[in-house]
């Protein structure tokens, strides 16, 4: 018996998969991350309308951060008693109400007060997104439905800001963002339509998203984590005054690359389920520390167009891939508590996203991309060596000897 499978029994997996709920909640994913995204290629309109600094408008992207960990900690406790299929309606009709209230907002108050709402559902869908699909497919199944959930993640993430820019430019920033009701509520329908009954499984406890570090592996796990976030976001966020000032691309130029980046990572969500399923921990592994070769790639080559754009590719191929591989590892770590853990991974993201930024921006302005990049590679080789010790760690405690070469051999 595989790993998985073991899993399977505790969970108690369905015999057969719902792949029809499973792609409405990619669509959930796609239309969550339009909205959440939305805002940065609409800073300038919004700020001129509402009579904002950039700055100041530029608070509706942290606020739903702010909102996402909040409720990621606590909203499997608060909503113990709820049915799960109830929920995520209730969390996408939450994502439709944003959209029409940010859209109308009249002042700055009530623009934020929609996007505080953006993080709510942030924080909320994503805390139980692996639980969900614990329970809508059988167990061997869950890399495969994990990796289509994220690829609408991939979809949106390669389009949400060029579209809200073109969107922006011919039916103003409020039609952008209005743009994603008629999203929210096709999703909401069609969620309605294939969801099956979820009774909760969860304990009132506000606290289980912070007991679930007394689990074994879990806190190694959990700061391999937040260093491949951290990581990552230290590079992945200065990437366009990188190529416009070292790679020397234009306006075109690019939003070809970052599209070519966007493609690969839709790719790489579609082609990890498969490795997932027999090299988990392998994966893990490899793929912080190709990615912090590629960051040292990009100092070394990044004044070559042509290589660049390979590099780029093979990034997004492999960072947007990443992700699917650590939420199949919460998966099988927590079986019995995924939602608790779910909420406590969201947290760990968003503050290491924040972190890697911060970090890196504070290295790019004082010394320069070299150090910015090279700051990521170091962070992300970490993550290597914690993926590395948790392997060693899960294989120790494995039961199933069997299991343990499923993954680790």
């Amino acid at each position: 018996m595989t790993h998985a499978t073991a899993v399977a029994t505790t969970e108690s997996a369905p015999d057969s998969a719902s792949w029809s709920a499973v792609l409405a909640l990619s669509l959930c994913v796609a239309t969550l991350i339009a909205s959440e995204f939305m805002p940065v290629s609409l800073l300038t309109p919004i700020a001129s309308d509402l009579y904002l600094t950039e700055g100041q408008a530029g608070q509706a992207i942290a606020i739903s951060g702010i909102f996402a960990v909040a409720t990621s900690l606590f909203v499997a406790a608060f909503t113990s008693k709820l049915d799960r299929r109830q929920l995520l309606l209730w969390l996408t009709a939450l994502m439709l109400i944003s959209g029409v209230v940010t859209a109308f907002a009249p002042n700055d108050a009530v623009l934020m007060a929609g996007r505080a709402f953006v993080g709510v559902v942030i924080g909320g869908f994503w805390s139980m997104s692996a639980a969900t699909v614990m329970r809508l497919v059988p167990a061997a199944d869950v890399p495969r439905g994990l990796a289509i959930l994220n690829g609408g993640n991939a979809l949106a993430a390669t389009i949400a800001a060029p579209l809200g820019s073109f969107l922006g430019q011919y039916i103003g920033w409020r039609g952008a963002f209005f743009s994603v009701v008629p999203l929210a509520a096709i999703t909401f329908v069609w969620l309605l339509a294939t969801l099956p009954s979820m009774p909760s499984r969860t304990r009132a406890n506000p606290l289980a998203a912070f007991q679930v570090l007394r689990r074994p592996g879990v806190p190694i796990g959990m700061a391999a984590v937040a260093l491949f976030f951290m990581g990552q976001f230290a590079l992945f966020t200065y990437l366009r005054p990188f190529l416009e000032t070292v790679t020397l691309v234009n306006v075109s130029g690019l939003s070809l690359l970052l599209l070519a980046m966007g493609v690969s990572g839709l790719l790489g969500t579609l082609l990890i389920g498969s490795v997932l399923r027999t090299r988990l921990y392998q994966a893990l592994i490899a793929m912080p520390v190709m990615m912090a070769a590629l960051a040292i790639g990009l100092v070394v080559f990044g004044s070559s167009l042509g290589t660049t754009a390979g590099l780029l590719a093979l990034w997004g191929l492999i960072g947007t891939a990443a992700p699917v591989g650590w939420w199949s590892w919460l998966s099988e770590a927590l079986p019995d508590d995924a939602e608790a853990g779910g909420g406590l991974m969201v947290a760990v993201v968003q503050l290491a996203i924040t972190a890697g930024a911060a970090s890196g921006g504070l290295l790019f302005d004082n010394g320069g991309y070299q150090i910015a990049f090279g700051f990521g590679a170091i962070v992300l080789f970490t993550c290597t060596i914690a993926a590395v010790v948790l392997a060693r760690h899960d294989r120790s405690r494995t039961a199933t000897p069997t299991s343990s070469r499923k993954h680790l051999s």
